[in-house]
């Protein structure tokens, strides 16, 4: 099978990504086996160029940011309000003030829930989720429900594992303030609806917040155009450093909302008997922001504008394709979620009479690395009838050879357990 795909020059790619090339579980009588990295819905791993942008701030740039009068902490600040402006190109934000760095998706959301949600929600008041939402989009909405008397409801899914669209009537009420749904989920894969969404929602009165976690690494986002009210994903799964995450929100939502954490930063001033807030997007990010984290997300940002968004997906739906074709002769094998052509690059499944820590632990010992458990989505894997699913998950780096690799190691585990 050839390597690459018609838009990616994936071996000249996979040059940049030093981890690739690593050699796994070699013994003196063993050679050891090519590493196949597929967890990228769990972290992707970072080319030389981010790795190297965060050198070169540590060695030459840093310091803390906007405060200080001197050389270092201007260059620290212009590289970290360069990297803000990033995402805003990135996304399509209308303004940088509406781009808030924080250290990840869970803590955007908590961010939305805790500000937003403490300030507007009542007793009675409908936060409306889905069944196929990541813990991070549930646990935060759960403890906002506790504090303010407010009630979670769960849009259904499908058995094909889409969103039960035509039930959508029924779960959006006049009482319901915001739904939260992911635009892709992280078990499923299935490309949400999210305009659709959004459109109603938006008719019924409701605020949209979009868990983009799994969407904006791997294709086109633009804020403006799906009309959402907030946007939230994680630097880390898009190339960047671990410890940064963006929430986009609209401006007068923003300018609304009380300042979720207190400290340095996000102040315009403090006397002994009150403090009044700094503006946007200082406002939300109190104390010492992630400088060296954002300034990588941003080299990650321009790695992939230079791939092409789109050239990205198509890829990973090469991949996806492929391996549902090759994976369809494993024997006892059944996939989670929708077909290729409705989902991203997550292939998630499970392989009869074998555990998915089992399938995980195996794969291993062929280089291959996959995801096992519940994923944090055990609603999810409730309404599935199962406890744990073994997930697979491609980015621009994977090659059309690690899906037949993954094909074949399967074929041997369930050769191994059909011998026990």
């Amino acid at each position: 099978m050839t390597t690459t795909s018609h838009a990616l020059d994936v071996e000249r790619i996979r040059a940049d990504f030093p981890i690739l090339s690593t050699v796994l579980h070699a013994a003196p009588k063993r050679p050891g086996v090519q590493l196949a990295y597929l967890d990228n819905a769990a972290t992707t791993q970072r080319p030389q160029q981010v790795i190297q942008a965060i050198v070169d701030t540590y060695e030459k740039h840093y310091a803390n940011v906007h405060r200080g009068i001197h050389w270092l902490s201007d260059q620290s600040t212009d590289l970290y309000e360069d990297a803000r402006g990033k995402v805003q190109s990135l996304i399509g934000a209308p303004t940088r003030e509406e781009v808030i760095f924080t250290h990840g998706t869970t803590e955007s959301i908590n961010l939305v829930a805790r500000s937003w949600g403490d300030a507007n929600l009542k007793p009675t008041d409908e936060i409306l989720l889905t069944e196929m939402e990541h813990h991070s989009n549930i646990v935060p909405w759960q403890q906002a429900a506790a504090r303010t008397g407010a009630i979670v409801r769960f849009l259904p899914i499908t058995d094909d594992g889409q969103l039960a669209l035509g039930a959508l009537d029924q779960f959006l009420t006049p009482r319901t303030r915001i739904v939260a749904v992911a635009a892709i989920p992280n078990v499923l894969g299935t490309i949400n609806p999210l305009s659709e969404i959004i459109v109603r929602a938006h008719q019924a009165g409701a605020l949209v917040l979009v868990d983009a976690a799994q969407s904006v690494p791997h294709q086109h986002t633009d804020v403006q155009a799906l009309g959402a009210d907030f946007l939230v994903f994680s630097g880390h799964k898009m190339l960047g450093p671990s410890g940064v995450g963006v929430l986009f929100g609209r401006r007068e939502l923003l300018e609304a909302m009380p300042p979720f954490l207190g400290g340095g930063s996000m102040i315009r001033r403090v006397t002994t008997a009150l403090f009044e807030p700094a503006e946007l997007p200082a406002k939300f990010e109190a104390g010492t922001p992630p400088i060296v984290s954002a300034i990588g997300l941003g080299a990650a940002i321009d790695y992939l504008q230079q791939l092409g968004m789109d050239a990205i997906q198509a890829h990973e739906r090469l991949l996806c394709t492929r391996a549902h074709e090759v994976l369809s002769s494993v024997g006892g094998l059944k996939f989670l979620g929708p077909t290729p052509e409705r989902k991203s690059g997550i292939v998630s499944f499970t392989l009869d009479r074998v555990h998915a820590h089992d399938v995980a632990q195996l794969l291993d010992r062929q280089g291959i690395a996959v995801r096992a458990g519940h994923h944090c989505a055990m609603p999810l894997h409730k309404r599935l009838g199962i406890n744990a699913s073994t997930r697979a998950s491609f980015y621009f780096y994977n090659t059309l050879d690690e899906v037949e690799r993954l094909g074949t190691a399967l074929d041997e585990i369930k050769r191994i357990f059909r011998r026990k």
